[in-house]
């Protein structure tokens, strides 16, 4: 779940996950049920690898079997995943968790909330801005990058920061199709 964007919990994409859904050539999920309809879920290589170390158990269609061997699916993922959280001394860890931790995880390397949201299956940008937080490290680095500029320009050192006056008004051409949408002309009027 912490490798792909699937939900796992009451959804249960990932309980509910049949072969017949998995192509590990393509490092796709073709899905045809979730909470916004059937849907493609992409996946990396490394996910590829632990799907396709995964044993398929004869006349079991689902990739995460029940303990019964008549082709049952394992319906609850709570009992498993304490087990781990214990094992990994992760006590206080939810499993809807690792969806945020992926999203935080895509922002970090420089995704936009955009393609961040097209990953979750998330329709409305504030959703994803929910699920990406930023880790404390990279938000302190900022703030000791911008304050030690801002310091060093203070104090007459180093880089000064850009000047904060208002740049002085340019004269530009205006668009020459009069059909040119208020972001085509200013962006001309750069």
């Amino acid at each position: 779940m912490l490798i792909s964007a699937c939900r796992a919990t009451w959804l249960g994409e990932i309980t509910t996950l049949k072969w017949d859904y998995v192509d590990i050539k393509a490092r796709e999920l073709r899905l045809p049920d979730s909470k916004t309809g059937a849907k493609v879920v992409h996946f990396g290589k490394t996910a590829a690898d632990i799907l396709d170390g995964i044993k398929k158990l004869d006349g079991n269609p689902y990739v995460i079997t029940g303990q019964k061997s008549d082709g049952s699916r394992l319906t609850d993922l709570q009992h498993p995943w304490r087990r781990i959280r214990a094992k990994a001394g992760l006590d206080d860890v939810r499993i809807h968790d690792l969806r945020h931790s992926y999203a935080s995880g895509a922002l970090a390397l420089g995704e936009g909330l955009t393609m961040i949201g097209k990953l979750l299956g998330h329709t409305q940008v504030q959703t994803t801005a929910r699920y990406a937080h930023l880790a404390n490290d990279p938000v302190k680095s900022a703030a000791g990058r911008v304050s030690d500029t801002i310091g060093a320009a203070m104090l007459g050192q180093g880089k000064q920061p850009k000047s904060t006056e208002k740049p002085k008004k340019r004269k530009s051409a205006a668009p020459s199709n009069r059909k040119a949408t208020r972001a085509q002309a200013a962006d001309a009027a750069e």
